[in-house]
């Protein structure tokens, strides 16, 4: 099974929230802290959930989202 890990850029999310209703598996949400310039970005809640779809990649218009697929140890 696939499964993926994402890397956020927290100071060049937007907050925006496109790949929060982009990911179909649920994994982000916005924060509830906010950086250095004041705006609550994207954050991982379900990191287990994440399978490299990349929708989330897709749909960042400021590329502050980098996927990595991953194979987990047996």
């Amino acid at each position: 099974m696939r499964h993926g890990a994402l890397k956020i850029d927290r100071e060049r999310c937007k907050g925006c929230g496109l790949c929060v209703r982009a990911c179909p598996f649920k994994v982000l949400a916005l924060d509830t802290e906010m950086n250095s310039f004041g705006i609550y970005p994207a954050k991982d809640v379900r990191p287990e959930a994440c399978t490299a779809c990349s929708s989330c990649f897709r749909v960042c218009p400021d590329v502050a989202i980098t996927v990595f697929e991953r194979e987990d140890a047996k």
